[in-house]
């Protein structure tokens, strides 16, 4: 039997289920009647990562935004890891929103997680960052699913999944 059990915190984002996320709000943004003749427009690069909402004015674009999460919803992607840029205008008097994926825990966040679970004094559960994800330790296993319990009430301001328990 195993002297010391652990998991993994990660943050991370299905990029198929993102892409399919975009096409479903493209067609239906080709069908709506308050958005016919207009140049809205959502680009993703899956490469850096980003969504590009384009619109002719913040109205319409707050609608993009609100088509696009509802369809990431419904495909079970966190929308908690898109953080949205400012409303920047571009070229032929059309606004744009830069939205960044966040994949990864960044290391504000794995720090603040780190500090939660020292301050909770939580009996022989150890926490290490290793790159974009946490490892957490423990000799009880108990004593990790009250950790997980604990992570998962408190808002860190990204989406987590626990996983490679053992």
């Amino acid at each position: 039997m195993a002297d010391n059990f652990s998991f993994d915190v990660t943050s991370t984002i299905d990029m198929q289920e993102v892409d399919n996320a975009v096409n479903q709000a493209r067609k239906e943004l080709g069908q709506r009647y308050d958005f016919k003749g207009s140049t809205a427009a959502i680009d993703l690069d899956q490469k850096d990562k980003t969504l590009t909402l384009t619109a002719e004015e913040a109205f319409r674009l707050e609608a993009l935004w609100e088509i696009l999460t509802s369809r990431l919803v419904r495909r079970n992607v966190p929308v908690k890891n898109l953080k949205r840029g400012d409303v920047e205008p571009a070229s032929a008097g059309t606004v744009k929103q830069v939205i960044t994926l966040q994949v990864g825990i960044p290391s504000d966040a794995a720090r603040e997680i780190v500090k939660h679970l020292k301050d909770l004094k939580l009996k022989k559960v150890q926490a290490s960052i290793q790159g974009d994800q946490l490892r957490i330790t423990s000799s009880s296993k108990d004593e990790l699913q009250n950790a997980m319990s604990v992570l998962r009430a408190k808002d860190f301001g990204i989406a987590l999944q626990f996983g490679n328990y053992r």
